[in-house]
């Protein structure tokens, strides 16, 4: 029998079970200290250390917080898989998912006297997810483009290459253009479930990173000089961060 029993050794990007629940844990570099969060995306808790030696005290701070972990996660809204008969909002209207009667490219057919926004796309289950979310991020692509325009114009700035992804903390994230080279703006598709105007707010703040690459007092002063009061709709991210992100194709 060994006289010493070994800690067990973790990985990251691991899962562990804490409590019948499944913790994710994570190495970031920049980490001062080990800490736990919520994934809305996911749906999971992440447990971060700064080293990969430190992932086995991580998954102690986990245990130790089981209460929180399962009080968290049972905040979380259920997922909800992009399927016909579902309506979602966009852009703050709402938006009817339906199976089109024959094979198309997805697309969004607009609100009428009658009948609220719709979104058509064929297939069946996993294959009709994927295609409604061709057509939301084609419309988040199309959206937050223009308002880009429109903010970088405000700024006297080149106008930035735009893109959507899908990142798990972040709406979006600014590169400022170099050399001649424009700069990069990706945003989050699902900001197209918000309402219009924080997709707008989303819009200036990012653009604004173009002169001001910090959250100092000047760039917030460009971001109200350019969009106005944005407490309402920072607000309403944080509020809402969980049930944009339970929307899954």
């Amino acid at each position: 029998m060994p006289l010493f029993r070994r800690s067990p050794s973790f990985a990251h990007d691991s899962l562990i079970e804490v409590a019948g629940r499944l913790v994710r844990l994570r190495v970031n570099a920049r980490a001062r200290r080990i800490s736990l969060r919520v994934d809305a995306k996911r749906g999971e808790i992440v447990a971060t250390a700064p080293t990969v030696r430190k992932l086995a005290d991580a998954a102690r701070f986990a245990e130790q917080r089981a209460e929180w972990i399962a009080e968290r996660l049972e905040r979380l809204p259920e997922r909800v898989g992009l399927r016909p008969g579902l309506i979602i909002a966009l852009a703050g209207q709402p938006c009817r998912l339906e199976r089109a009667a024959m094979r198309i490219p997805p697309r969004l057919v607009p609100a009428t006297a009658g009948e609220p926004i719709r979104l058509l796309a064929s297939g069946d289950a996993e294959a009709f997810g994927r295609a409604a979310l061709r057509a939301l991020k084609a419309e988040a692509l199309s959206r937050l483009t223009a308002r880009t325009a429109h903010y970088a114009g405000a700024l006297n700035q080149p106008m930035p290459s735009v893109a959507v992804a899908d990142p798990k903390s972040r709406w979006g994230s600014c590169r400022k253009g170099q050399g001649g080279a424009p700069g990069l703006i990706r945003y989050s598709w699902r900001l197209i479930l918000a309402p219009e105007a924080v997709l707008d707010y989303v819009a200036a703040h990012e653009a604004a990173h173009l002169i001001e690459a910090n959250h100092g007092p000047n760039y917030w002063a460009l971001v109200a000089h350019i969009y106005g009061d944005h407490k309402k709709p920072r607000a309403w991210l944080r509020a809402h961060s969980a049930s944009v992100h339970s929307i899954c194709s």
